[in-house]
């Protein structure tokens, strides 16, 4: 069994990214676990037609811990993949991350992760700033972590940021970076950035998926872009996202980046033409000098 967390900024695209990839690797006849760790309890709506379903938090809040059953936490999604959600407190009371420490351990109490299972996922809110969401790397719930991200300063930052998480516990829980997914946002030379940077912390970009109003669509239809059209040119993006994941064996302890360093990196690549202006510019003034 593989234990897997989709990491990233929030509002780069990792639920809907993670429940497509889950999608692809269904279709091929994986079991598959996917347990959303977003307070807002919507990790799992695409592969459950956009069916509400009772989060973990509630049930334990309403039931007590040891009355909790399989009925309470699962639900059945595209392509036979348990859903499972968190869940968190209100807005604005209380720690987000409990849900998942709840979460695990609940789905401990159930014997989930002793059944029969070939993927166990997690979809991680945002940044590692919590130790609730920084739980299924600091307890070795998850070995191999994915980061979604775009080319935009901020994914990147966050990338950083969980490359830092990663790092913390990289020696006592074994977990490790497998790669950089780049979720397009169409900016400029993004393709070209996110792989420096990618080489920068000593990962790989493992897949580029564009940008496609069919993701949009599909999602107003509450599906995976693979229910939704099959045979759509984005669909088989993301069953190749899903082989390279099947495949992958490059797994990595991140060296994370200094802001300064990121900013740099930014600039060469945001402003491309500029800064190879300037670079000219600054080696002719310098041969000038000589």
């Amino acid at each position: 069994m593989r234990q897997i967390a989709i990491y990233g900024k929030g509002g780069i695209g990792k639920s809907t990214t993670t429940q497509n990839t889950l999608a692809a690797l269904a279709e091929k006849g994986n079991k598959i676990m996917l347990v959303g760790c977003d307070p807002k309890a919507d990790s799992t709506r695409l592969l459950l037609g956009g069916a509400t379903q009772e989060t973990v938090l509630n049930s334990v809040r309403d039931l007590g811990q040891e009355n909790v059953t399989d009925e309470d936490v699962f639900r059945i999604g595209f392509g036979g993949v348990r859903c499972v959600e968190s869940g968190g407190p209100e807005p604005g009371v209380g720690c987000a991350g409990r849900g998942i420490i709840t979460s695990i351990t609940t789905l401990e109490q159930l014997g989930a992760y002793e059944r029969e299972l070939d993927y166990v996922f997690y979809d991680v809110l945002g940044d590692v700033v919590c130790g609730g969401f920084a739980m299924p790397i600091r307890e070795a719930y998850a070995k191999e972590i994915y980061i979604v991200c775009s080319g935009e300063l901020m994914a990147l930052y966050a990338a950083n940021n969980i490359s830092k998480g990663v790092l913390k516990f990289a020696n006592s829980g074994g977990v490790r970076v497998g790669g950089l997914i780049c979720n397009s946002r169409n900016v400029d030379n993004e393709r070209d950035m996110v792989e420096a940077f990618a080489k920068k912390i000593g990962t790989q970009l493992i897949h580029f998926i564009p940008r496609d109003n069919v993701v949009q669509r599909a999602e107003i239809k509450r599906k995976t872009v693979i229910e939704y059209e099959k045979d759509a040119k984005q669909a088989d993006i993301y069953r190749e996202l899903a082989k390279k994941i099947e495949e992958n064996e490059m797994f990595v302890i991140p060296k994370p980046m200094e802001m300064q360093e990121l900013e740099d990196l930014m600039m060469q690549y945001g402003f491309m033409e500029e800064y190879e202006r300037t670079t000219e510019a600054a080696a002719a003034a310098a041969a000038a000098s000589k």
